[in-house]
């Protein structure tokens, strides 16, 4: 049996945690939703990737970090 949620006024909902920890999705996670017609259902799909990690030897600004997170969302997603 599900769980039941509210939608907030941003069309946001909170992902109950006997959900979350069912299909692994925890915080920082990114997810895919999708409206599947055929089923007229909502699906939350985890997006499962290698967490990339590099060594710059050098500080690096809000921006480039912004710039890159932007980076891997789009890749995510594609």
């Amino acid at each position: 049996m599900g769980e039941i949620v509210k939608v907030t006024r941003n069309y946001q909902v909170t992902i109950p945690a006997t959900v979350r920890a069912k299909a692994g999705i925890n915080e920082g996670d990114i997810v895919r939703v999708i409206y599947d017609e055929k089923e007229g259902v909502i699906k939350i799909i985890p997006l499962k990737r290698k967490r990339t990690t590099i060594k710059i030897g050098r500080k690096i600004s809000v921006e480039e970090i912004e710039e890159a997170i932007e980076e891997m969302m789009n890749e995510a997603t594609s």
